[in-house]
């Protein structure tokens, strides 16, 4: 059996991308089940799967989180693996989808754990908002701030690899240098940008759109927005990019990883002469980050 994926909301949960892309588990909040539930869930997870990786974004609820911990606490499992993302709502969604794609790979646990943090780097999240004000996720000038007041005023924010703002009519977001696939989740803002403006320049060789994760607006500082993420959608090159990056064993707790951090245990690579940095795997010799 592929190793277990797992998320904290079912919005997280992408439609797959084909007949053998699995489903992700969910790992219910502290008010939706019981924590005997939850240990018996996680019990079961193991037994059919053996390795359960879980991705959840950074503002998770606490009272969440310390749940999941508590589980893999009471347990004593070293099979379980937490990766707290600060994606926003739709990257993590992608990311989400690219294990499950990986899930079924000749990959290990390990590795399929440790790839989240070097696919990150592939995911291109944004969104298009009509205020900055509330924006707390990603740096924002005392300028911005001051133009989200203007009535109409809209700015386009990529969060991730690299954060960048822009008002609407007045720059362009830096987009991936290689083929992508772009996904989008429209909130309560009316306009056509993402995909008569921002589709063409990034040369996006599809678009499909999605239901808006619910966590998307706290995220973003507002109900009034188009969030979008472009991706890697062929599993021939995420295998690829995995692949192609050196495997190393974790001193800590002996399990297989690529990059310089466990996925599991989260400890760092011991020798970081040993990281071997891959170009020319997609089209365009888009490098190969290590770490963030």
């Amino acid at each position: 059996m592929p190793t277990a994926i797992a998320v904290t909301s079912a919005d997280l949960v992408l439609p797959p991308t084909d007949h053998q892309t699995p489903t992700a588990a969910l790992l219910h909040s502290p008010d939706a089940q019981p924590l005997d539930a939850a240990l018996a869930d996680m019990t079961v997870l193991l037994e059919q799967h053996g390795y359960v990786i879980a991705l959840y974004p950074a503002t998770i609820p606490v009272a969440h989180e310390r749940r999941l911990h508590t589980v893999r606490s009471v347990l004593e499992s070293d099979r379980i693996a937490y990766l707290k993302l600060d994606l926003p709502p739709l990257g993590v969604a992608v990311l989400v989808r690219q294990l499950r794609q990986l899930s079924i790979c000749d990959f290990s646990a390990g590795v399929v754990a440790s790839a989240a943090r070097l696919l990150s780097h592939y995911i291109y999240a944004g969104a298009l908002l009509n205020s900055v004000t509330r924006l707390d996720r990603v740096p924002v000038s005392l300028k911005s701030h001051a133009k989200s007041w203007v009535p109409g005023s809209q700015f386009a924010v990529l969060a991730n690899p690299n954060p960048q703002l822009v008002k609407i009519g007045a720059g362009e977001l830096t987009g991936p240098q290689f083929g992508t696939q772009l996904l989008v989740g429209k909130g309560q803002l009316q306009s056509e940008w993402v995909s008569s403006t921002l589709a063409p320049a990034w040369q996006v060789q599809g678009l499909q759109e999605t239901a808006l994760p619910s966590d998307s607006p706290r995220w973003w500082g507002t109900s009034r927005l188009i969030e979008f993420a472009a991706y890697l959608p062929d599993i021939s090159v995420l295998y690829q990019l995995v692949s192609s990056v050196r495997r190393e064993v974790c001193t800590w707790c002996g399990i297989e990883l690529i990059g310089d951090r466990c996925g599991f245990c989260s400890a760092p690579l011991a020798h970081a002469e040993n990281q071997t940095h891959t170009t020319g795997v997609l089209n365009q010799g888009a490098p190969m980050h290590q770490g963030s």
